[in-house]
């Protein structure tokens, strides 16, 4: 059995290994990865030989780790990356480079018309009808999204919601509110087959398939880095925010907002949480915590958009496309029935 993990931010972790009476056999790591002392290599493969394999990626990395020697030093990947490698050879996992990419540089939506438009490419790709697929968002409306679990009550401030006409809406992802203002936001989703994250933990999966717009970040000239559970931050304050729903059918849906510009006063008037993320944090200014792309970068938001696209392609791949007129079907039905309805908007009041 064979397995790649490419590390966010640091180098390509390679396992091969046999699957012999319920343990693991024969193994060897490999990769681009930096290791010194060089016996280093021997201890790990030792260290895993003969591991059940049922065990979980972070086990793995403990057994890795109290087999190093104490001098040892590991340049671009972790013991627990070991781990999430070998999960996902045992799975069966499959890599971005495996599929035939979709690019959808979509057009102006709603924000009531994006999140039903998530929800239905989602199954698309699930029902094989579609392929793995990177869609880039634009809203012609201020939008102001909560989380599939949040209380309506307790993030919105309906005052703040009339005075601004903001559109409020619940996605089916979790997390906290998102504001979104029309060509003040860079937000994508990607819709992706459960393989591509095969072995991995929630909070593996939400840095591996944020990898590549880190690396996009980077080639602007922003030291962009992953904070857990499911940030984009640099040095200079947070950049956005992502959310996933893995479908019973098996397909994933894994989406990130960020922000090209910000305003915090307006934002702070319709999303109650936000007052209480300030005072928790013992900031009274939101600007104080989200470094928006326009501050980090000097360019505009459609020449971002544009690189990390080219980014995209660049180590993946990807055809252009549009939304088909059957989905767009499939999202106003689904609007209709669901995302416009007292009872979905306010399932957790």
């Amino acid at each position: 059995m064979h397995g790649e993990y490419k590390v966010p931010g640091g180098k390509l972790v390679v396992v091969d290994l046999e699957e012999i009476d319920g343990k693991i056999a024969n193994f060897q790591l490999a990769g681009d990865f930096f290791l010194e002392p060089d016996e280093a290599l021997q201890a790990i493969n030792d260290a895993v030989n003969g591991l059940s394999t049922s065990t979980p990626a972070t086990a793995i990395g403990d057994a890795v780790r109290a087999a190093l020697p104490p001098e040892v030093e590991l340049l671009g990947f972790t013991p627990e990356s070991v781990g999430v490698a070998i999960r996902r050879a045992l799975k069966h996992a499959s890599s971005f480079s495996d599929y035939d990419w979709t690019i959808i540089d979509d057009v102006a939506r709603e924000p009531i018309e994006n999140v039903a438009l998530d929800e239905v490419l989602t199954h698309e790709v699930a029902a094989g009808r579609r392929g793995p697929t990177l869609r880039f968002w634009r809203v012609n409306k201020t939008g102001l999204y909560i989380g599939s679990f949040q209380s309506f009550r307790n993030e919105v401030d309906m005052r703040g919601v009339e005075a601004h006409d903001v559109q409020v809406v619940r996605r089916i992802t979790g997390g906290g509110g998102m504001f979104s203002e029309p060509d003040k936001v860079i937000t994508y989703s990607l819709y992706v087959p459960g393989e591509l994250v095969q072995g991995m933990s929630f909070q593996d999966s939400y840095e591996f398939l944020d990898s590549w717009v880190l690396e996009g970040l980077r080639e602007l000239g922003i030291d962009a880095h992953y904070a857990p559970l499911n940030d984009i931050t640099s040095p200079q304050g947070k950049i956005g925010g992502a959310a996933q729903k893995r479908l019973g059918s098996g397909a994933v849906l894994h989406h990130a907002t960020m922000s090209y510009d910000i305003d915090a006063k307006k934002m702070l008037e319709v999303l109650r949480v936000g007052r209480e993320k300030m005072s928790d944090k013992g900031t009274t200014s939101a600007d104080k915590r989200v470094d928006p792309l326009r501050t980090q970068t000097g360019m505009s938001r459609e020449d971002i958009q544009a690189s990390l696209i080219a980014t995209f392609r660049k180590l993946y791949g990807g055809r252009d496309e549009l939304v088909s007129d059957g989905e767009l079907d499939e999202m106003r039905e689904l609007i209709e029935s669901k995302f416009s309805t007292k009872a979905w908007l306010k399932r957790v009041p």
